[in-house]
């Protein structure tokens, strides 16, 4: 199959496109003919050997995690899903090798969820990641309760966006840091935006002048120790960007995969709680171009890279002996 894999750790330059090994299928897992893939800033940490103290590297690295696509072959164990199924996942295993900037997937049942039907391929792939760490953090971390503000950095981000979707629709109030380009994108979204940078910390006390219950933080450092200062008495506070939250008596948070929790996202989309923006798409030879961007951290929503939706002339998918799929083209054998 073709996908984008990388020898080494680099920059976007060590990508490349071309042909692997295809996938095989444990009892646990579904094979998925990927329809797009989301690039999340973890992608191209994860390249650039951010990660390596925490996940083991098995080069050839296929990346990414987050991915829409049609169920092919489910595993001998799998009965949540059949074949035509359509399916989004938050796929991270627990080591780098198997990702999903590939035609096609073996993904752990424990990552998906069905695909909201509403949602297009490219709109779903960008939902897992970003949707499950929003509503992890709202839910869990913060435990955010109708009536309560709630500040949330990058709110124009991927994650961003969806914390002010989801937060809003739990009934708080959402105070979000957006660049002035963005400010109506988030008010769209439910959020009263403020800028970011010089001077956040009196903007945000000109809206809430007795300070937020809640801060998601999404960007770390400097943003971090300033929103510590914001909370009101018994306020929470959570990061996903720096460790040192702790220290200031938050949580630091990394998004798992649960597959009932990414079924409730799916819920939200069908019910028109939440949509993702896709700000532009890529095909798979030109991932390395949709990492530079995402890299550049200006993005409104998600960059998604997409697949070609046709399969090879001729190609039928059927169950062959020991409830094996197989395809007549030349696409290969699972």
């Amino acid at each position: 199959m073709k996908a984008i894999s990388y020898r080494h750790y680099g920059g976007p330059e060590v990508l490349e496109y071309g042909e692997v090994r295809d996938p095989k299928v444990g009892p646990d897992q579904v094979l998925v003919k990927v329809r797009a893939a989301a690039v999340n800033p973890v992608d191209w940490k994860c390249r650039e050997g951010y990660l390596d103290a925490v996940l083991d590297a098995v080069f050839p690295v296929i990346p990414g995690w987050d991915v829409s696509g049609v169920v092919v072959q489910p595993g001998a164990a799998v009965t949540e899903f059949a074949v035509g199924d359509e399916v989004i996942g938050y796929c991270r295993e627990d080591f780098l090798s198997r990702g999903t900037f590939a035609e096609y997937v073996a993904a752990p049942v424990r990552t998906l969820a069905r695909k909201p039907r509403n949602l297009s391929f490219e709109e779903a792939a960008g939902l897992p990641l970003a949707g499950l760490t929003a509503y992890q953090v709202l839910v869990r971390a913060l435990e955010m309760r109708r009536g309560e503000t709630v500040l949330v950095h990058a709110a124009a981000g991927g994650v961003g966006s969806l914390a002010v979707q989801i937060a809003a629709h739990l009934g708080a109030r959402v105070i979000g840091t957006a660049s002035e380009r963005n400010h109506d994108h988030v008010r769209g979204l439910g959020g009263e935006p403020v800028t970011y940078g010089e001077g956040l910390a009196e903007r945000v006390r000109a809206l809430a002048p007795d300070g937020v219950e809640a801060v998601f933080d999404t960007v770390g450092g400097d943003t971090l120790k300033t929103s510590a200062n914001l909370l009101a008495p018994e306020g929470r506070l959570a990061s996903i960007a720096d460790p040192g939250v702790v220290g200031l008596g938050g949580r630091y948070c990394f998004v798992r995969p649960d597959a009932q929790d990414l079924g409730r996202l799916t819920d939200l989309a069908e019910r028109g709680v939440i949509s993702v923006h896709v700000q532009e798409t890529f095909p798979l030879e030109r991932t390395a171009d949709a990492h530079r961007l995402n890299q550049e951290g200006r993005t409104r929503g998600k960059i998604v890279v997409t697949m070609d939706r046709e399969e090879a002339e001729g190609t039928v998918w059927n169950r062959g002996e020991e409830s094996t799929l197989y395809s007549t083209s030349q696409e290969g054998t699972f």
